[in-house]
């Protein structure tokens, strides 16, 4: 089994979620590309102690970029990243804030 580590590599943390953690219990995670939902659920329930009701995953394709340079025009692209939506069980929460103690 994959480390809860390095599955999630952070929380998402927009105003958008943060209406959706208090109304719903919804929290989004940006997670590895090759993870999928059964290792995320796995990863959430041990990392924050808590019980996953249903994840959602989505893969978000990097936007395409062209940049002015003194060479001229060269064109890159942003990475992809893949996100997954986590539902807790009612009455449960994670609180990203709280001082993690070793």
């Amino acid at each position: 089994m994959k480390s809860s580590d390095l599955l999630l590599i952070k929380p998402l943390l927009t105003e958008k979620m943060l209406r959706q953690q208090e109304e719903q219990r919804k929290y989004a995670f940006l997670v590895a590309p090759h993870a999928n939902k059964i290792e995320i659920k796995r990863a959430v329930e041990s990392k924050f102690r808590v019980t996953v009701t249903s994840v959602k995953t989505l893969n978000a394709k990097g936007k395409a970029k062209r940049l002015n340079t003194r060479r001229g025009i060269t064109r890159g692209k942003r990475s992809d990243k893949k996100k997954a939506i986590v539902t807790l069980k009612e009455g449960q929460a994670i609180d990203f804030f709280q001082e993690r103690t070793k």
